[in-house]
C-alpha cells in the first residue's frame, strides 16, 4: 500500500495484479502470460494491461522515490550511502519498439570483435547494501533513465538521477562508484557526492600546482593550475619500486592481500580545478594486471577506496538478475512510454524482492539443502525470488481452501515446484 498514491484506484488494481503475475509467472514474462496467473479470473481484459504500460496515467518517479525512502528507513542506512552507476542493454525484437536503437553489446563484445544489438540502452543507479548474512554486497535499483541517441548523454542522465536522489535524501552524503566510461563525473559538481572510478592506463596526469611562497612577488596572469607532466599511470606502476604498501582489501565480500600505491595527481582533462587520488592496485601473486583507481574523495583511505570500487560489481549482478530471473527484456510492449516503463518496472521489482527478503528473513535465512551445493551459505537473488513465490503461491492457491482439504506433504511439494519454476 506504500505505492498506491502513485496510481488511480483502477490503475493500482492493474499494477498489483501485474506485479504479482510478474513474480510468480513460470516462463516468459510477456504481458499476457503475467496476467494469466496474476489475473486468472479475467477480472480485466488483456487490453487494459497493455494500455497500463503505453497510456496509463502514472509515472515511475513517485515509485522510485517511495521505494528509496522506504529502503533507507527499513534498512536503517546512516552516514554516507554507497551508490553505483552503470548502463546496460535490453535486447528487443521488432523495429517499431519506441526508444530502441542499435548499440554495442558489452556482454558479447571483446577487444578484437565488437558485436552490435537492437534494444534499449538503460542507465541504472543502484543503492549498495551489505546484507546481514555477509558476503557480496547487493545492488538495489533506485532510479533509471532511457538513453536515446541525439538526446542527453549517459553522463547527463547519471547526473540527473543523482541530483534527484539527493533531493529525496537531503540528510545524506553519497559515495558513487562507476566504471571508466563515467570518469568525467570526477569534474562535475554533484550534490554531496564523491566519485570513485577507473583511470585510463595511458591518461595524461600532472603533479598538483606548486603553492606560491609568501616571499615570492605576485606573478602576472592567472596562477598555475597544474604542475609538471607525470608519466602515464602504467609507466608509474612499472617504474616505481618504493612506496608500495601491503594492505588487506575487501573485494566482493572477501578479504584479499594487495599492494597499493597512492599518489595525488591532477587529471587535467577530467578535472581542471581539483587534484585527485590515484590508487594503483597490484596483485602480489602477479596473476592479475595492475588496476588504476581514481577518487576525488579528499579523505579517502586507499584500502577502503579500492574496496568501494570493487563492490561496484553488485550493479553488474543486478543487471544479470533482472534479465535472467525476472525476464526484464521479455514484456512485448512497443508504443509510447511502454517499453521504458516495462524495463523500469523490472528493475524496480528486483529492489522490492530484495527489500521484502531482507526485512522478513532475518540475519540467517533458511536455504534449501542442495546435494550439489552443500557449502552454500549466502542466498542469491534466485533464492529471494523463490521465497517470495512460496508466499504468493500459498496465498493464491490455498487461501479459499479448507484447512484440511489437502495433505501437508502434497501442499509443500506443490508450492516448492511452483516457487522454483522458471
Amino acid at each position: 500500500m506504500f505505492f498506491a498514491q502513485a496510481f488511480t484506484q483502477p490503475s493500482f488494481v492493474l499494477f498489483t495484479n501485474l506485479l504479482t503475475g510478474w513474480v510468480i509467472c513460470p516462463g516468459r514474462r510477456t504481458v499476457t502470460r503475467m496476467l494469466h496467473v496474476g489475473d486468472s479470473d479475467g477480472e480485466h481484459a488483456h487490453d487494459a494491461y497493455h494500455r497500463f504500460f503505453r497510456a496509463g496515467r502514472w509515472a515511475m518517479t513517485p515509485l522510485w522515490k517511495t521505494l528509496t525512502l522506504t529502503m533507507v528507513a527499513a534498512l536503517k542506512l546512516t552516514g554516507a550511502i554507497m551508490i553505483d552507476l552503470d548502463d546496460t542493454l535490453f535486447h528487443k525484437t521488432g523495429r517499431k519498439v519506441n526508444g530502441a536503437s542499435v548499440y554495442r553489446d558489452p556482454v558479447r563484445s571483446s577487444r578484437k570483435k565488437v558485436v552490435y544489438a537492437w534494444g534499449l540502452n538503460l542507465v541504472v543507479l543502484t543503492l549498495r547494501v551489505t546484507p546481514p548474512w555477509g558476503g557480496e554486497p547487493l545492488g538495489l535499483p533506485i532510479n533509471l533513465r532511457l538513453y536515446r541517441k541525439g538526446g542527453p548523454s549517459h553522463l547527463e542522465l547519471g547526473e540527473e538521477m543523482i541530483r534527484e536522489v539527493a533531493d529525496w535524501l537531503p540528510d545524506h552524503h553519497f559515495k558513487l562508484s562507476c566504471d571508466g566510461a563515467y570518469a568525467s563525473l570526477l569534474g562535475w559538481e554533484l550534490p554531496r557526492t564523491t566519485v570513485t572510478t577507473r583511470m585510463r592506463r595511458d591518461a595524461a596526469i600532472y603533479e598538483p600546482p606548486p603553492p606560491r611562497k609568501k616571499s615570492q612577488p605576485v606573478p602576472r596572469g592567472r596562477p598555475r593550475k597544474k604542475g609538471p607532466r607525470l608519466p602515464t599511470p602504467e609507466a608509474i606502476a612499472r617504474r616505481r619500486k618504493k612506496g608500495w604498501v601491503r594492505t588487506t582489501v575487501e573485494e566482493r565480500g572477501k578479504k584479499v592481500k594487495r599492494l597499493t600505491l597512492a599518489l595525488q595527481v591532477m587529471w587535467y582533462k577530467v578535472n581542471k580545478e581539483q587534484s585527485v587520488w590515484l590508487l594503483i592496485r597490484r596483485d602480489p601473486t602477479g596473476k592479475q594486471d595492475d588496476d588504476f583507481i581514481v577518487t576525488n574523495d579528499p579523505d579517502a583511505v586507499p584500502a577502503k577506496a579500492l574496496g568501494q570500487y570493487a563492490g561496484r560489481w553488485s550493479i553488474e549482478d543486478t543487471n544479470r538478475n533482472v534479465k535472467q530471473f525476472l525476464g526484464g527484456e521479455e514484456p512485448q510492449v512497443w508504443k509510447g512510454p511502454g517499453p521504458k516503463r516495462a524495463a523500469a518496472l523490472s528493475f524496480w521489482l528486483s529492489s522490492v524482492v530484495w527489500l521484502w527478503y531482507l526485512t522478513t528473513q532475518g540475519t540467517k535465512p533458511v536455504l534449501p539443502a542442495l546435494p550439489w551445493f552443500p557449502k552454500k551459505c549466502h542466498p542469491s537473488f534466485a533464492d529471494a525470488l523463490a521465497a517470495l513465490r512460496r508466499v504468493l503461491w500459498r496465498q493464491k492457491v490455498f487461501c479459499i481452501s479448507p484447512k484440511r482439504a489437502h495433505l501437508p506433504k502434497i501442499i509443500e511439494t506443490l508450492i516448492e515446484v511452483l516457487a522454483t519454476a522458471a
